[in-house]
């Protein structure tokens, strides 16, 4: 889902996960046509990073709790 978001409106999409200024950024980058590949390709960006570091966090706390 937030991968539709990602791909239409690329800034909301950032700062739906927190990133205010990013988003902001995003938004003025984003109102040039030229601009709209960029931010979307910066937004897909951010969330897949925000998705791994998710993960990882998982994981390193379920090896913590094993050990």
């Amino acid at each position: 889902m937030i991968y539709a978001v990602a791909v239409l409106l690329p800034w909301l999409a950032l700062m739906l996960r927190g990133r205010m200024i990013q988003g902001l950024l995003c938004l003025i980058l984003q109102i040039t046509l030229i601009g709209w590949i960029p931010a979307l390709i910066w937004a897909i960006v951010v969330i897949n990073n925000d998705n791994e570091e998710r993960r990882h966090r998982e994981m390193m706390d379920a090896v913590r709790h094993r050990a």
